[in-house]
Order: structure tokens, then sequence, then C-alpha cells
């Protein structure tokens, strides 16, 4: 020992019988011991000195028991204690490699297992116990910070003793005998700690101890089954005693079958002849017959490799070893933790798991104290289950959030089990413990499931539902099965997995028989690549450019050379906030100004130049301050004209294309997340293959070491692969049929009775195959997959099973091809190979066809011989397929499947793509969704198909889509069905056109006179769609309180995005519960979609957001479309409203509705058909027709509608007179202008919605200027 540690341990004091007497400087001596300890080596030789001086034993326990009352001196003790007895794995890191340190490593554990022994004592238990008795009885005001420091040291010590390993060497006893743990946890109990931790554990006030108190609770029960707990102090129920004889039997039958194998071994009388035999067909190293020198009764024995030395397996090839195995405590001890369980569950499991757990989701916790959780969880519910089930007892842990963190901290461990390789095997020992967690939570819900409370019973299935229905809950026992690694992975862990995975699937084959359609959670992913685009340049040609310069120059001379104000507000040429340097933004500039120019876009590209004049003055890069007009006409010129360097454009991830070149391509991967009906039976086909099946045989040579029950799990497994699914052949493998014989050559055999009978029917059913299959046996030597399964029992290369069996080409079959491939080549057909198959027969495949070509040297690569889309090489229309094209649409329009018969019909092939944009480029339809599939007639009794084809504003073969309106078609307006039926068409329709917002719709009232393209307005610029039959529908519904809340969130964004003068995209978040449910009903989102708003664009995003591109005069007119228009102000109608009053009820007399909702309807409906449509030249007595859509229609308190009767001619000759327009509507439809809004009567008398109605004229006005 050193000098100045012995000198200073001489002055502690000394112990004379069971007196301890100390030194005056005892004290120093205590706080000099715990400075050493902070400065000792790699080998903790301070460390080792003071266990070899017995300083603890011998000094540190007399003082804390006998001197207790000296405070400053009992806290210095446990300081040094707790440094003392700290584990040896933490005081070295990890078990050292070296053989030095490893060394000193088993020293400092054997002094901690010599200081375990010391504390198992009461007085030593009992002065702690009594200590912290007096800290917790302290009011948390009146605690200081020093006696909180000494409740967490003594919790700390408590651990620290509890937590040393047994000694294998000296611990030798049998179970019921009472150890060195024994002895400490009965210490721990006649002292009353036990009760102190409980407290603890069960306090509001001494919450922040509830991981020091798990942990003391984790070793408290260390080496403990809860099944040995539960059954303590009871008499062996009959289960037991049942499964003790059987374990009894197999032993005897093993004994007596020994026996009778040696009694036939001996002979009757001693044989002189020693015994050498000659064995005749086995062959030995020289190729002669094996010469046997034994009894010829040992001959079953014999084996090549007898005598040979073993050969050693590499240390990373080892099977992992199972931790050490459980032991039964003395019964006091038993009896003592059960009580511990039962008071720990009824006062304290729920209220610290509850906070263990928030500590750990906050991360407030220190790493890995996760396990202590996952232990605790496992243990106390499985002593529930055993102790009388209760499930309020466990109430906290027995919920979705626990499977989900289970889950989650399972792939965690598997990840890192992976990644660190050094410390696998911990890592492996954590997911065991996750595995038995989640295996627990299992039983548990399958305990729920038989009790007798319907509540109860509810609850499980609510939670079984839930966990079936998420897929990782369903594939984690299948990714576990396939990724299970005998190396770093015990035996235990795959005992408990067979078993967790037998129990699952027994519990969803239970939940799906009482139902018969179950909707699961389905994720796939899809995996895109990113493939470099091609480099887009500029058209170059001088032709060309020659012709967009005389364009420019030509609109911009014109125009005088003067930029309009939006145009100037619009050109931003300089980023501050860019993270490009200057001098890039300049040039890039550039290039955007020759690309404005290439676009013939004269204005931007003059209003950009004169903008990055302002920005970059200097050098005249974009010529001097005081340049003239002509002469910015000359430098616009010279950068049309001129190469400029261009960056590559950023690579955008693109579909899979099978016809594009071959690129290095990087995969990128997207979750789709969708619902399915699930089978179980194709869950259990998902178990098929040999990664899952290998496992199973692992353990099944283990049958003689494995329980029952783990028996039972492996042959029901097995049965569901052989039986269920018919595919018995997947276990037609060598050591599988090993473990059979083993099986049935066991003398128990009748312990593993069903095992037998199932070994039984695969080998009988192996030896049918092999009668038809001479391969059988070779394929004893392969694991299979479901295709090599499919080949072995119903035959090799079979027509129809899928087969990739290569033929082999002849000489004479090499020579037909040759001389027919040169023969099709020299007559230029465009597919040689599609004329080659046929003359070749039916034997050989376009691909072998053409890797043998490639294999003759015929053709360089199989690119040469793609097979051309049929229509991918027509581009161009010509005049007779134009009219085709229009005939067949005339022919089929009244279909329900237009665009399908047409292209039936078609003579030039083309995809569904072009047709639809050649039918939208020539006018015959407007929307794609004119083009949908129709469905069936819709409610009322309705006949046949409701044609659509017709409707809407959209123009078909030069007649007016007013005379084309059936009563049908205007009667399925009347109840706004056809609005919603068309847009559930438009989500169900085909991939190629996507939902059309309300911004999209009214861009595309685009009409080009003689090739110069002019933006039109629909009537009244800024309103929103056409929503009143959604509206009015929403309303019944009970929505009126949401779409308030939805127009003041539309009206909120408009005034930002005025002041700010910035677009983003703006959440809708719903704060309250009557819009939230609003947000989640389908018609409430069709309403947002035709209002042009976003729904979440993937899984990140939750809430529906107003996009950026809708600006404040579109975001007011939807506002507005919202406005409810069914109430008059306070004051009667104005003589305007009578008189539209008055004309609602006469065309109310020509519809012939019959109550007064179906006469609001049908008004609203037609008032919106005319809104479709150019208006009439207005005349000076009739309103125009923004103010009759806007008048507003009520009824009277009796229900009955308000109308005056005045004025009727003139009205109703104005709504009759719509449909004899004839042929001058057409000419109007064809070309629709911007319309002149009237400002309809006096200004003093205005409406509710008057504010609103201006500020769409206002909108409108602009509009009109900037078209002139």
């Amino acid at each position: 020992m050193n000098c100045e540690v012995l000198a200073t341990c001489s002055a502690l004091g000394y112990l004379e019988g069971e007196t301890y007497h100390k030194e005056a400087d005892c004290l120093e001596s205590v706080k000099d011991l715990i400075r050493y300890l902070r400065h000792e080596d790699d080998t903790r030789d301070i460390r080792q000195q003071l266990g070899a001086g017995h300083i603890l034993q011998n000094d540190l326990l007399p003082i804390i028991s006998q001197h207790g009352g000296d405070k400053p001196l009992f806290d210095a003790c446990i300081r040094l204690m707790v440094n003392l007895t700290q584990p040896a794995l933490l005081c070295f890191g990890k078990v050292p490699d070296d053989p030095a340190l490893r060394h000193h490593f088993l020293q400092v554990t054997s002094y901690l297992q010599a200081y375990k022994e010391a504390f198992a004592s009461e007085k030593v238990f009992g002065v702690l116990s009594e200590t912290l008795y007096n800290l917790l009885q302290l009011d948390w005001e009146q605690r200081q910070e020093e006696d909180n420091l000494l409740v967490e040291r003594i919790l700390l010590l408590v651990r620290n003793v509890l937590h040393v390993p047994a000694d294998p060497y000296e611990e030798k006893n049998v179970d019921d005998d009472a150890s060195v743990h024994d002895k400490l946890l009965w210490a721990v109990h006649m002292s009353g700690f036990d009760d102190l931790v409980k407290f603890l554990a069960s306090a509001q006030s001494e919450q922040q101890w509830c991981m020091h108190v798990l942990e003391v609770v984790s070793l408290l029960f260390r080496d403990q089954t809860p099944e040995a707990l539960v059954s303590a102090g009871h008499a062996r129920s009959a289960q037991e005693k049942s499964r003790d004889l059987t374990e009894l039997e197999v032993l005897r039958q093993k004994e007596q079958a020994e026996k009778r194998s040696r009694t036939l071994q001996r002979g009757t009388r001693h044989s002189r002849f020693g015994g050498t035999y000659v064995v005749a067909g086995l062959k030995a190293v020289g190729n002669e017959d094996v010469v046997y020198h034994r009894g010829i009764h040992n001959f079953k024995n014999y084996s090549h490799d007898a005598g040979k030395a073993v050969r050693r397996v590499p240390k990373r090839h080892r099977r992992a070893r199972d931790s050490e195995g459980q032991r039964r405590s003395a019964l006091n001890v038993r009896l003592f933790l059960r009580e511990f369980c039962v008071d720990f569950l009824e006062n304290c499991y729920n209220h610290l798991m509850y906070l263990v757990k928030e500590g750990l989701i906050r991360e407030q916790a220190q790493q890995h104290d996760e396990t202590y959780f996952l232990w605790a969880l496992s243990f106390f519910m499985a002593f529930n289950r055993g102790n009388g089930f209760r499930a309020d007892l466990v109430s906290e842990t027995m919920s979705i959030r626990a499977f989900h963190f289970i889950e989650r901290n399972i792939t965690n461990y598997y990840e890192m089990m992976l990644t660190d390789r050094k410390e696998a095997t911990s890592w492996s020992r954590r997911m065991h413990l996750a595995l038995k967690a989640y295996q627990e939570l299992l039983l548990t819900v399958n305990e729920m499931d038989r009790s007798r409370d319907d509540t109860i019973r509810q609850s499980s299935n609510v939670i079984k539902s839930n966990i079936f229905y998420m897929m990782e809950y369903r594939e984690i026992f299948l990714t576990l099965l396939r990724k299970y690694d005998e190396t770093k992975q015990p035996q235990s862990f795959l005992r408990d997995l067979v078993e967790s995975t037998h129990l699952f699937l027994r519990m969803l084959e239970r939940f799906c028989k009482g139902r018969n359609n179950l909707m699961v959670q389905k994720k796939k992913v899809r995996k895109r690549r990113n493939r470099p685009q091609k480099k887009s340049t500029p058209e170059t040609d001088p032709e060309v450019l020659e012709e967009t310069w005389k364009i420019v120059s030509e609109e911009l001379r014109a125009a005088g050379f003067q930029l309009s104000a939006g145009v100037t507000e619009a050109v931003v040429p300089f980023d501050a906030a860019s993270e490009v340097s200057l001098e890039d933004q300049r040039s890039q500039t550039v290039v955007r100004v020759q690309d404005a120019l290439m676009a013939r876009l004269g204005p931007e590209a003059l209003g950009l130049l004169r903008a990055a004049r302002e920005v970059w003055p200097e050098g005249d890069v974009f010529g001097p301050a005081d340049v003239e007009p002509e002469d910015e006409l000359e430098l616009l010129k010279q950068i049309l004209h001129a190469t400029l360097p261009r960056s590559a454009p950023p690579e955008v991830p693109a579909e899979e294309d099978e016809e594009g070149p071959e690129y290095e391509e990087e995969e990128l991967e997207s979750v789709q997340v969708s619902e399915t009906d699930f089978n179980f039976l194709d869950f259990i086909k998902r178990f098929a293959q040999p990664a899952i099946v290998r496992p199973y045989v692992l353990l099944l040579k283990t049958y003689s070491t494995n329980s029952p029950h783990t028996n039972h799990c492996i042959a029901r497994m097995l049965h569901r692969l052989a039986v269920d699914l018919k595919m018995d052949a997947l276990l037609y493998q060598l050591s599988v049929f090993s473990a059979f014989n083993r099986i049935l050559s066991d003398p128990a055999a009748a312990a593993y009775k069903e095992l037998g009978t199932f070994a039984k029917f695969v080998v009988s059913r192996f030896l049918v195959v092999a009668a038809r299959n001479d391969k059988a046996f070779i394929e004893l030597l392969f694991w299979k997959n479901v295709g090599t399964v499919h080949e072995m029992t119903e035959g090799y290369g079979k027509e129809g099973d899928g087969s990739k069996t290569k033929v082999a080409w002849t000489e004479e079959e090499e020579e037909e091809l040759r001389s027919l491939f040169l023969e099709q080549r020299d007559s230029e057909v465009p597919d040689p190979v599609e004329a080659l198959l046929p003359l070749l027969g039916a034997t050989r495949s376009r691909r072998q066809v053409v890797l043998q070509l490639v294999h003759m040297g015929l053709v360089e690569s199989a690119k040469q011989l793609k097979k051309h889309k049929v229509g991918t090489g027509i581009v161009l229309w010509t005049e007779q397929q134009e009219d085709e094209l229009e005939m067949l649409y005339e022919e089929f329009k009244d279909s329900d499947d237009v665009l399908g018969n047409m292209l039936r019909k078609t003579t030039a092939k083309r995809s569904r793509a072009r047709v639809v944009d050649k039918l939208l480029s020539m006018g015959l339809v407007s929307e794609r969704r004119q083009l949908y599939k129709k469905r069936g007639g819709g409610g009322g009794g309705g006949g046949g198909p409701r044609k659509t084809a017709a409707k809407g504003s959209g123009k078909s073969s030069g007649k007016s889509s007013g005379n084309s309106m059936t009563e049908e078609d205007f009667l399925a307006d009347l109840t706004g069905e056809g609005a919603d039926e068309d847009h559930e068409e438009e989500e169900e329709g085909s991939s190629e056109s996507d939902e059309e917002t309300f911004e999209e719709r009214r861009e595309r009232v685009t009409s080009s006179d003689g090739g110069a393209r002019r933006r039109t307005q629909e009537p009244g610029v800024g309103r929103g769609p056409d929503v009143g039959p959604m509206l009015h529908s929403l309303k019944q519904e009970g929505l009126a309180g949401p779409l308030l809340w939805l127009q003041n969130c539309l009206n909120r964004t408009a005034d930002d995005r005025e002041e700010d003068s910035l677009s983003q995209p703006v959440p809708l978040v719903p704060l309250s519960e009557d819009n939230e449910d609003a947000m989640e009903k389908r018609s409430f989102q069709k309403l947002l979609r035709k209002l042009g708003l976003r729904g979440p664009a993937n899984e990140q995003e939750t809430f529906w957001r107003i996009p950026e591109r809708l600006s404040p005069d579109q975001l007011r007119g939807a506002a507005a479309a919202l406005t409810p228009g069914e109430e008059l102000p306070a004051g009667g109608p104005e003589p305007q409203e009578e008189e539209e009053e008055e004309e609602e009820g006469e065309v109310e007399g020509e519809v012939g509705a019959s109550s007064h909702e179906q006469r609001s309807e049908a008004i609203r409906a037609l008032l919106l058909a005319r809104k479709r449509k150019p208006p009439p030249k207005e005349t000076d007595d009739s309103p125009p027709v923004e103010d009759r859509a806007e008048t507003p229609v009520t009824e009277s308190p009796h229900g009955s509608r308000r109308s005056k009767q005045e004025k009727p001619s003139v009205k109703r000759r104005r709504v009759l007179d719509d449909e004899d327009e004839g042929e001058d509507e057409d000419e109007d439809m064809a070309s629709p202008g911007p319309l002149v809004m009237d400002s309809g009567g006096d200004s003093d008398r205005e409406t509710v919605a008057a504010p609103a109605k201006r500020r769409r004229q206002a909108a409108l006005i602009d509009e009109d200027d900037e078209d002139e």
C-alpha cells in the first residue's frame, strides 16, 4: 500500500471489539481519501489498495453506525462509500481486452463482492433508513441543498451495493438457499428501507427521485421471475404438478432407453474376437472399403469425424451466450418480495411509470435509462397477470403510446446493433428487454379479452384494432425473424420472439374471424430516380433570332419605349437576402434579359435592363444613366445575339421511363400511405421464406431443452406453412430432416407427440414428391424460396409457371436466325425482331431473340432493337385526322365514355393525353371533366345516365350551350348534384389531369383572335367560382359558422397581402371544434378546392393552405362568393330588388317547382347559368348581370317569398329571350370580351354586399385599363 494512503487510513481511527474509536482528524482523513480516488491511474490503484486494506468493512461502516450524529463526518463517509462501490464497468469504461487491465478489473470486482457481503447487515441499513427517514420528514421549504445531496447519495449507495454481481465460484448454492443477495434483501426489509422506497415512488413531492427509485427496485428483483413470486407461499397448482410429472416421465423414459441399449450391447458371454469388420460400400481415404475395429453393436455411432481434432470456431462466428440464469431465492425473501410487488402495484406503479416515461420522452434521463422502464413494464405486468389480473393497476402502460414507444426502441436498438458492432452484444440485450416488454403488452391485451367486464373487453378491442391497423406493429415480428443473427442474439431472444409471434398471430386470427373485412394501413415505398436533365440552351438559329428581334423591336417602338406600372414593379433584378454574390447576380440578370427577349417579352426585358442599370451603374454594363431609347434598343439587340455562360439547371426527380436512355441514377424514396383490405392468409404468406423458416429450425434443434409451449409455437408456425399454405416443400431441407430424425428416434418421443406427428407428415409428403421428381434428394441440400418450391412440386420449366429456364440455341437455329435477320434488315422493316418472331415459332420470346442477336454480333446493343411504342412517333395532326376527331366527338359526345369510344375508333393511335389536349385546342370541349366517364343516374327516380357533355359554358360544334341543355340537365343543375358528382369524377379520373384551382379555371377563359394573345375576364372580376349549390348544402348541414370563419380568413389574408406586398402560403388553422370538424368533411373540402385552396401536399403538412399565387382581388372574390345572399337589409327590399324578385317569381312558374326551396334553388341555378355566358347587349331598362347575380333572395317570416307584382313583362321577356338569341350568342361565346359593369341604380342605396361589389368593380376597371 502507498505510504501516504496507509498513513491516511491509520489516521481514521481503530476498532476495539465492537466499538470504533475515531481519531481527531478523522474527517480530514476521509476527505483526503476522496481526493486520492479522484487522481487514481487507469489501473485504479487507490481503489485496489483501499479494498485490500478492508477500509470500508473495518472503518467506514463502523463510523456511520456508531458516529452517525457527527453530520459532516457522516456525509463525507457516505461520499467515500459511493465512490468505492462504483461498478467496475463504470470505473474502466468497458471490460478490458488487455490481460493486465482485465486482471485489475477482476480484482476490483472481487473487492466489490466483499463490500456487498459487509453491507448485508441490518445495523448498517438501519442507520441508512433512519437517516433517510429523517430527511424525508423535512418539508420542502426546510430542506437544504445538502439534505437533497445526502438523499441522492444514500440512494446511489444502495443502488451500487445491489448492483454488485454474485461470485459464481463462492456462491454454489442450490435453489431455496440464501445467497449474499438474499441476505442483503432481507437486511433491506428488516430495516424498513423498502417502505421508504415505496414512499419515494408514490409521493407527489418526491418526483425528482423517480429514476433512482426505479433503478433500486429493478435491482431488488434481480434473478427473480414473476411466476416464482406469484406462487410463493401457495400450494402447487394442478398445472404445476402435471408439468413436474411430465418432466419426471421424460427423464424416466430416457433412463430406461439407456438401460435397454446397454443390455443389447453386452453379449451373453465374453467374445475373444475383438471385432474387425470390413464395411462394404463405404470407402476410406485410399479408395478401399472402411475397416472397422470395434464391436458391430457400436457401428451405428460410427462417423468419419471420429478421432479428428475439433475445428476451432472463430470468435465472430460463435453463438451468443445467454445471460445468467434465474435462481429461486429463500422462501422468506420471496414472500417479502411478493408483498412488495402487491403494494407497489396498488400504490406506486402508475404514478412512477408516468414520471419515468415523461422524463424519457423529454430526454431528461441519462443514456440507456429506458431499459429500467422496459424491465419494470414487463415484470410488474406479468406479476399482475398471475396475481388475479386487474387492468386498473397497470393502466398507465396499457396504451397505444406504450406500443409505439417500445416499437421505436426496438427499431433503434437494431440499427445500433448494426452500426456499433463492438457493443453489439449490449444492444442485443437491450433489444431483448424491449421484446419482452412488447410480448407482455400483448399478453395483457389477451388477458383483457377474457375479462368479465364489458368496458375492459371494449378497451382491448380498441387497442387491438389500432395495433392491427398500423403496419409497423404488424410487421415487427417479420422483421425481427428475418434479421435474426445467432452470433449477436442469444437463443433466449429467439425463444421469446417465436412465442411472441405465435401469440400475435393467434390474436390477429381471432380478431379477423369475427369480421367480414378488416381495413389496415399499407405503406408503399416508391423509388424515384434523379436523372440529369439535358442542358436547355436557347435557340441560336440566326433566322429565328432575326425574326424574334423584329417582333420585339416593333413592339417597343409602338409603345414609345414606355413601360406600365405593373411591369416596372414586377421586375426585381437584385435579391439582398440571397447567398449568391453580387457579380453572379449581375451575370444572371443579363441571362434573364436574354431569356425575356427569347420569349418575345420586350417590355419585361426593357424593364429588367433599366432596373439593373439602377442597381449596377458602375462600368456601364447595362448602359449609361442618360442613355437614349435607340441606344437601349441596340444594347438589347447585342444581348439577344450574345453567347452567354449559363449555369446547369437543378436536377428534378423524374419518374422512371423505360424507353429513355440509361443514366446512372440516384434513387429517392417516398412513402405512400393508403388503406387496403386485410387478408390473414396473405399475411401468413409473408412468413413463407427461408430467412424466417431458418430461425424456427434453429430453435427446433434444441427441442429437448425447450419448454412444451415453445415446441408448440414452433410446430404451429410450421403447420401454418406446410398445411394452411400447402408449402411443405419449404421444409424439404437436410437440417430440418436431421432434426426430425432426432425427434422420431428420441427414447422420450412420447413427450414430443405433436412434433413427431408433424415430422411424419412432412417426410411422407416428401416421399410422394420424390417419387415424381428424381432431383428431390438433391434439393434437400438447399433452402428454397416460393418459386423453387413451385418448380420442385409442379415440374421444372413448366408452361405458365413464369420460370426463366434458359434454353440453349442449336447451330441450326443460330444459322436460321442469322439468315432471317439479315433478310428482314435488308427489307428495311421498322421492327425486324417483330417480323422474326412468327418465322421462328412460338418457342422463343422477343427478349431471347434480342439477346441471341447481340451474342452473335449481328447488332452492337439491345438498344438498337427496342420495341417502339405505338403512336410515339406521331406528333403532328393532319387535317384529315382533325376532321375524323371532330366527327367521332359528334358521334360519341352523348355516350357514357366519350374518350374511350373515340380512342377505339381512331385510325391513328395516340395516347389519351394527346387526344384530350387536341380536343381542348380545337375547342370541342372546354374542360377535361367533360371527357370523364359518366356515372349512373343520381337520385330521386332518375332513369338513365345523366348527360353532362352539354353542360357548362363550352360549345360543341357550333351549337350553343344554352340550346343543347336538356330538361334533365337543367334539373340536375337545380339540385346541385352535377357539381358534386363532377368533382368526384375529377378526383377519381385519370392521372393525366390535375385538379383545377379557381385561378386555372379563370385563366382558361382565353381565346385567340387572329393569332394575337388577349386576356379576357369572366363576368365579375375577382369573383369566386359558382359555389351557390354547395353553400346551400353546407348550410343545411349546419356549417354556417365555419363558412363565416373561412370568409374572414380569406379577407384577412387579402388585407395582409395588400399591406405587405408579399405573398406566401397561409395555413388555415381551425381553433374551434366546429371548424376542425368542418375541415374534415369531404363536402367542405370540395368547397375549398373550388375556391382554389390547396390541401396538405405530403405527410409533413397538416393544414389546408391559401396558395401564394392568389392575389388580394382573387381572395376577396372568393370571399364574396361565400357571402350569404339570403337576407335583406332592414328596411325592406328596394325597387330594383323588388323587380328582380318579381322576375324570379315568373321563372318559378315556368319551372313548375312545388316548394319554396326548390324554387329558390331553380332561380339560383338559372342565374348562375346566365353568369357563365357572356350577357347580351344591355338596355337602359335592364339591370346588369352582375347586379342580378348579387340580388339577395329572401323569404318572409311565414315562409313565403316576398315579391311585388310590378313590371312583369319586361323581366319575364328578358329571361325567356335568352334561349332565342341563337347565332348571335354563339359569336359572343366564341370571343368573349371584358364586361362593362354598371353601378346599378342610385349610389346612395346599397345592399349589404356593396363594399365587396365596389372592390370587384374597381378590380375590373384596372384589368380593362391593362388590356387597353
